[in-house]
């Protein structure tokens, strides 16, 4: 039976342990600052992202995995002896899965033995399609079989954000379905969701705290009659108010599972400081 190594992007944000301990490769976004490259997450960490944000004058820019970096991730794993299962960030957020699948061309007949899957999603939530595969090829589970399972936990898994202001994701040009929020009060709190792949506007909360209080909400609904319940934070720059739902969203659907996660320098670009949010998979 042949080994299966799972490969993923840095967006997805899986502490570092739960990498480690389930052998996933991460491809390292690109942040682009001041003429300067970082890798995502290696050369810069959230916290040193936004102590910087807070005293610069200029923004920075994200770019997708280049295909050469993709390419020598891939033919390493192949080089090795693995199969290789990459799950991406979503097509309509980023080119990733371009990059992946010009990779795999790129390597002739080693590209049969990459499959590439997107996620349709982003931070944990993709996290968590992440390790629901790498869980099962540690189990000798078959590329079928992963495969299989990728598409059931996309379809289990979701995310629901609050952001302190839609600047960020409409600078970059992920607003999405969130754009109708624009203009709106500036103390009104978007509840934002990652629906079909985009960034979805959902509602408008007066304050942080029962903006807080409506993503737990609609976890909690979305997740009804389904058991088991894994869930994770994301959080930009908002640890103690993340770590405070992540407490009361334990109490209220007793998970298996619970991560306390933030989001990737590149996703916080994005996002902006002060998201936060809850990512869930259910009945998996």
């Amino acid at each position: 039976m042949s080994k299966i190594a799972v490969v993923t992007d840095s967006t997805a944000y899986i502490p570092a342990d739960l990498v480690q301990k389930h052998n996933i490769t991460v491809a390292p976004q690109v942040l682009i600052w001041d003429d300067k490259t970082y890798r995502d997450g290696v050369d810069i960490q959230s916290e040193e992202f936004f102590n910087r944000l807070k005293n610069s004058k200029t923004m920075a820019t994200t770019s997708q995995v280049s295909v050469p970096d993709m390419q020598t991730i891939f033919q390493g794993l192949v080089d090795k002896g693995y199969d290789v299962f990459g799950i991406f960030i979503s097509s309509k957020l980023s080119g990733t899965i371009q990059s992946a699948t010009q990779a795999r061309e790129l390597m002739g007949a080693a590209g049969e033995k990459v499959t590439i899957f997107d996620s349709a999603s982003t931070a944990m939530a993709m996290g968590f399609q992440v390790l629901a595969v790498a869980r099962a090829a540690e189990s000798g589970a078959s590329l079928k079989d992963c495969l299989a399972l990728a598409e059931k936990a996309r379809e289990n898994t979701g995310v629901f954000f609050a952001v302190d202001t839609l600047e960020f994701l409409h600078r970059g040009g992920r607003i999405g379905g969130a754009q109708r929020f624009l203009g709106t009060l500036l103390n009104m709190k978007p509840i934002l969701a990652l629906q079909d792949g985009k960034v979805e506007g959902l509602e408008r909360i007066r304050t942080k705290t029962k903006a807080h209080e409506r993503v737990l909400e609609l976890v909690v609904e979305q997740t009804k009659g389904k058991s088991p319940v894994r869930l994770a934070t994301l959080h930009a720059n908002a640890a103690d108010d993340a770590r405070a739902l992540l407490a009361k969203a334990e109490k209220e659907l007793n998970p298996v599972e619970s991560i306390f996660a933030e989001v990737s320098p590149v996703v916080a670009n994005h996002a902006g400081p002060g998201t936060v949010g809850l990512a869930f998979m259910a009945g998996m």
